[in-house]
């Protein structure tokens, strides 16, 4: 740079000068430059934190060399000297780097000519985040070709080379006259609705579908290539996950002696693990299946003993044992999720369903009432609503049973309805999924059959939430948005896993709906607490009136009469007399 400054010529400097003057510069460009961590590999080549980084090392080094030229009488280089060169360093090293990344990166595009060309949809900050990993790792496998955004300021954007080629409404043509065969969400919170209909798009087109996980499912700002995953079901609900501030309960739990039936169940286990967190005095788990209990435990603790106090090994069927085990733990809350739930197999054993389902739960209500508990939630089915199956009327008894309790009790008694509950163990998301695998038909009962669907997530909350706004004999029931139609979770599953396979309808079996139905006949959707959760009155059954009617005509009898809201008078051959209780 001084020699730019005389026009080429050093007539004007003195070597010695000069010479000292250059060395102490560079010595200080160093102390800077490995005070500030340039070389130690903190920063990635060619990125804006090492950009940054270069330009403060050029002014700091800038200014020190300006105070050294001051410090001779007769200054070694001009006094503009110092400043400048440390521009021309900084563009020099920016120029460098950039040079080194740029051509790494080429070379890495280069080598995957072979991979899945992608159309990504969003040209955010994800969307930019995602086409920069995607061709900066060779061994990736997805080259993006073009994005789609619904945004018009955007039309004219090219990140890394991929230009922004429409809106989402163009993604099949976008597709096609780029041969991609993948479309990429790239939102961090994709409305369910577009989700929804991106999924129908991509089936109708022959495409693929991936999405990138939720902001709380990746640590970190960044995402990459290795963040994306298949479609998960639950978020085609059609509707938002609601969230129902399951903290309010913390009031009710915290500091409270807690017992939860079934804890070894897909929701008694998650429900066991987020109670543990509200800090119960003690969180009592009965389950009859002992690797269950083992489970939950472990999922808890880190450890699973099974030698502690807390794990309650026991059959709710046994009523010695309910009362016994209930006398000793002397809980606060009860939440009841022992119980059991395949509509089929009740149909073919209904007695099971009366010794679990109505006489466990009678049991535990009546243990519970002798120990004093102040709250206590049954987890009961949507299918307790005019019900048709066993299953029904037996988990409608338990609701009336627990209402019955209620007006015996100055604690909260009362009941929560779940529609079908997405990963529990049976659920049809697990049976497709094994059916796919084995490469087997899938099985539906019939074309138009339809359910409602909720996650694991939202069903504890539900639980939880009952605690603080449930009323004593009601049952509480969650806004699950529309019934999907089974047959099209089995499409959506097989589109999703890249697996194909015949769906066979079954028909419909003994004791299932076409529909399934929420609220029972005379039951108004009121919600005076929650705008996403109805609270319904449950009319109570005398548990002796119930039991004459089991001695008198029979215990499957006495249960659906009792769930359906009628008692035979006599029962003959040719006699179908009935009063309306």
């Amino acid at each position: 740079m001084t020699w730019f400054r005389y026009a080429l010529e050093a007539t004007g400097v003195e070597g010695t000068r000069f010479a000292q003057f250059a060395l102490i510069v560079l010595v200080v460009a160093a102390v800077v430059a490995l005070a500030a961590r340039l070389y130690s590999g903190r920063y990635p080549v060619g990125s804006l934190e090492e950009a940054v980084r270069l330009a403060w090392v050029a002014v700091i080094t800038g200014v020190l060399a300006v105070l050294v030229d001051l410090c001779w009488a007769a200054p070694p280089v001009p006094r503009s000297v110092p400043l400048t060169s440390a521009f021309v360093a900084l563009f020099l090293t920016w120029a460098g780097r950039c040079t080194l990344r740029w051509s790494h990166e080429r070379w890495a595009t280069t080598e995957r000519a072979s991979a899945r060309r992608v159309v990504v949809l969003g040209a955010g900050v994800t969307g930019e985040q995602l086409i920069r990993s995607m061709l900066s790792d060779p061994a990736s496998g997805y080259l993006p070709v073009a994005l789609v955004d619904d945004d018009p300021a955007k039309q004219s954007l090219r990140i890394r080379g991929v230009p922004v080629s429409g809106a989402s409404k163009d993604v099949v043509a976008v597709a096609s006259r780029t041969s991609a065969t993948l479309i990429v969400v790239a939102l961090r919170e994709p409305d369910p609705v577009v989700l929804h209909e991106m999924s129908e798009i991509a089936h109708q087109a022959g495409l693929g579908l991936q999405v990138l996980p939720s902001l709380s499912e990746v640590l970190g700002s960044q995402v990459g290539v290795a963040d994306l995953r298949e479609l998960d079901l639950a978020e085609l609900l059609g509707r938002q996950q609601v969230h129902t501030c399951p903290d309010m309960a913390v009031e009710h739990l915290a500091g409270k002696r807690v017992l939860v039936t079934g804890a070894g169940g897909s929701v008694g286990s998650e429900l066991c693990r987020q109670i543990h967190q509200f800090g119960p005095a003690q969180l009592f788990m009965l389950d009859r299946d002992e690797s269950a209990l083992h489970a939950v435990q472990l999922s808890i603790y880190g450890e699973a003993m099974l030698d502690s106090p807390d794990i309650v090994l026991a059959d709710i069927r046994d009523s010695e044992a309910v009362r016994a085990v209930i006398a000793h733990c002397q809980p606060d809350v009860v939440f009841h999720a022992a119980a059991l739930k395949h509509l089929t197999a009740l149909e073919q054993y209904p007695l099971e369903a009366w010794k679990t389902n109505v006489m466990g739960t009678y049991y535990v209500l009546e243990a519970s009432l002798a120990a004093g508990v102040s709250t206590f939630v049954n987890i009961s089915t949507d299918k307790a609503a005019n019900p048709k199956s066993v299953l029904g009327s037996s988990k409608r008894v338990a609701e009336r049973l627990t209402a019955n309790a209620a007006t015996r009790s100055d604690g909260k008694f009362l009941s929560v309805r779940f529609g079908n509950v997405f990963g529990s163990r049976g659920s049809v998301l697990n049976t497709f999924t094994e059916q796919l695998a084995q490469g087997r038909p899938i099985t539906v009962t019939h074309p138009e059959a339809s359910r409602f669907f909720m996650t694991i997530p939202e069903a504890v909350q539900l639980v939880l939430q009952a605690t603080s706004i449930g009323r004593s004999g009601e049952a509480l029931l969650l806004d699950m948005g529309e019934q999907l139609r089974i047959a099209d979770v089995a499409r959506q599953l097989m589109e999703i896993s890249g697996r194909s396979a015949p769906i066979v309808y079954t028909g419909l079996r003994e004791g299932e709906k076409l529909h399934e139905e929420l609220f029972g006949a005379g039951e108004l959707d009121q919600r005076p607490s929650h705008p996403s959760i109805s609270q319904v009155s449950v009319p109570p059954l005398d548990p002796a009136y119930l039991l004459s009617l089991a001695v008198d005509y029979g215990e499957i009898e006495a249960m659906t009469e009792c769930a359906t809201g009628t008692v035979p008078v006599q029962r003959t051959a040719h006699s179908d007399e009935s009063v309306t209780l």
